[in-house]
């Protein structure tokens, strides 16, 4: 009897749990979709800012979204190129049963979870001593860096699930171990390499204290690498700073669109993680 209201009980505590989780999540759609959308127009989308914008007056958000889009592509690309040897590395076929695959791990979990006020600060400090200014490029490398243990991390967990079988079955008819993890385990791990990609892009789109420092903020489009950027999380975070009511809803519809764009892209990546698992030996 004592086991069935335990069993309850925490049965209970996970339909709470989940509750708040879900309930904490619409609440913030909600109020960000309500507050933003009276604001939201095409000028808005299509438009970078004009004088006085941040008063009140016309103009649009294209920089931020633009530059967004530019340093979160940017370095999500960089980041899957060094990420996937990295994770491919950590495993056992390799040097995953190594102590030193052990210190990386552990200096991986370390750099996930330290605050991105800091990977900008160290960029910022590497920019200065290399004389570099603001700029697309300092962007990118540091939200690079920003993103290397959540990639590395989820894939290398991804890369652990797939089957010993078919990797010796795979030895069996004669592959190389790189034939083997490039045509083999790679391709059953794409749909949570995926989802791993998307988890870092939605990590450097999102983020402002790291790129406050290093890409800067500017009205204009960036013509090159070498130009200051513009992102979404600082056009709200200026908009919200303003004492201008109607600039205030702007910042709500600016962080609409930035939601737009991360669930548009979990859904992309939803459909292909299932287009792809189609293939999938389990």
């Amino acid at each position: 009897m004592d086991k069935l209201r335990e069993e309850k009980l925490w049965k209970f505590l996970m339909i709470v749990s989940l509750a708040i989780v879900v309930g904490s999540l619409f609440m913030v759609i909600s109020v960000i979709v309500w507050n933003g959308m009276p604001a939201l127009s095409l000028s808005m989308i299509t438009q970078t800012p004009k004088g006085g914008y941040y008063l009140g007056k016309e103009g649009g958000i294209l920089n931020a979204i633009v530059g967004s889009l530019y340093l979160a592509f940017g370095s999500v690309i960089l980041a899957l190129i060094i990420s996937l040897p990295a994770a491919l590395a950590l495993q056992k076929d390799y040097i995953g049963k190594t102590r030193l695959a052990y210190y990386i791990r552990l200096s991986l979990d370390v750099l996930w979870g330290t605050p991105s006020i800091v990977y900008g600060a160290f960029g910022f400090i590497i920019m200065l001593y290399f004389g570099m200014r603001a700029s697309l490029l300092g962007g990118i490398i540091v939200l690079t860096i920003l993103q290397l243990p959540i990639m590395i991390r989820s894939m290398e967990e991804v890369i652990k699930l797939v089957p010993n079988e078919l990797k010796e079955a795979s030895y069996t008819l004669g592959a190389t171990r790189f034939e083997t993890t490039s045509g083999v385990v790679v391709r059953q791990a794409l749909p949570g390499i995926l989802s791993a990609v998307i988890l870092a892009f939605g990590r450097g789109i999102g983020d402002a204290a790291s790129v406050l420092f290093t890409a800067g903020y500017t009205d204009s489009l960036p013509r090159s690498l070498f130009d200051p950027v513009a992102s979404l999380p600082l056009a709200v975070f200026f908009q919200l700073g303003t004492p201008f009511p109607e600039v205030q809803q702007r910042a709500y519809a600016s962080a609409l669109i930035l939601l737009i764009i991360v669930l548009a892209l979990s859904i992309a990546s939803r459909y292909l993680s299932r287009k792809f698992a189609k293939n999938i030996i389990r």
